[in-house]
């Protein structure tokens, strides 16, 4: 074949691909035009996330966009400027939309996935693993870790993040806190299932060997002392567990000791005498402390 007649050739399907194009684009815009929205599916970017709670917050909120979708033409619905709509929530890390040649709209979308919820005065919003805030709309439910709180800069509430995921990974620990209270670095609070007491892990190093001593303090003093002995369990020291007791009487009662006054001293002046002055007996200390093995 002469090149010339492989030029013509290449011309012919050039021409006749750029026709079928342009004629499907003339009827996909004719059908768009003549016919309307069947509907909207909402899936999730990944399957292993998917939950009927945040699909249906999708819809709720598909249902306040300003413009009508179900019902409305195809030609005049705006993809993108929902994609934008939807984005402005937040708690999505992507969206995507389209239509399908059934006349149906679908809602692609990627969640945010949140590690904790924080409580911080009046007000509450999700953490992700990067620290990202995201807004606490009931629609998009997340069953995470509470922690409460007073952040700021110098002490954002992803800075928990290590704790909470120690305590999520191990079988024991998971199922005995029930939340957090973050007083500062140094304070970190764990609010056990159990009523009655806290736990104070102190900052986030030196978990393994803090888990050690919590356990050893539910092993071995707590059961004896009974649970309704203390109010505070303190690990925060290096092996040390610190217990105060609820209870802050003394352990024992106060004497007063009086001396019997000589009729000599009687004459003398009393200024910065400390007549009658009460002592406190040794065991009368408001809290226990042990040390916890190695």
């Amino acid at each position: 074949m002469s090149p010339t007649l492989k030029n013509i050739l290449r011309w012919i399907i050039l021409v006749t691909l750029l026709g079928y194009v342009g004629c499907i684009w003339v009827w996909a815009r004719a059908e768009a035009e003549r016919n309307s929205c069947k509907g909207v599916i909402v899936a999730m970017g990944d399957k292993g996330l998917s939950d009927t709670i945040t699909v249906k917050g999708v819809k709720s909120e598909l249902m306040k966009y300003p413009r009508k979708i179900v019902g409305a033409r195809l030609a005049t619905i705006n993809t993108l400027d929902i994609e934008k709509y939807l984005m402005r929530l937040n708690n999505f890390e992507n969206v995507s939309c389209f239509l399908s040649t059934a006349g149906v709209l679908n809602v692609r979308i990627t969640p945010m996935i949140p590690e904790i919820r924080v409580f911080d005065g009046n007000s509450s919003y999700y953490v992700n693993k990067d620290g990202k805030r995201i807004n606490s709309n009931a629609q998009f439910y997340a069953d995470v870790p509470v922690v409460c709180g007073h952040f700021s800069a110098g002490m954002p509430p992803q800075s928990v993040l290590p704790v909470v995921r120690f305590v999520r990974q191990d079988p024991v620990l998971s199922q005995l806190v029930a939340m957090y209270e973050v007083v500062d670095a140094d304070n970190i609070m764990l609010i056990p299932r159990v009523a009655g007491h806290i736990i104070n892990l102190g900052d986030t190093t030196r978990l393994d060997e803090k888990r050690r001593m919590i356990l050893t303090a539910y092993h071995n003093i707590i059961p004896y002392k009974g649970w309704n002995e203390y109010d505070t369990i303190s690990v925060k020291f290096k092996g040390q567990i610190v217990a105060t007791r609820r209870n802050k009487t003394p352990l024992y009662p106060i004497e007063t000791f009086l001396e019997e006054e000589d009729p000599e001293d009687a004459t003398l002046p009393t200024e910065g005498v400390a007549a009658g002055q009460g002592r406190l007996p040794a065991g009368a200390a408001e809290s226990a402390s042990v040390s916890a093995p190695g």
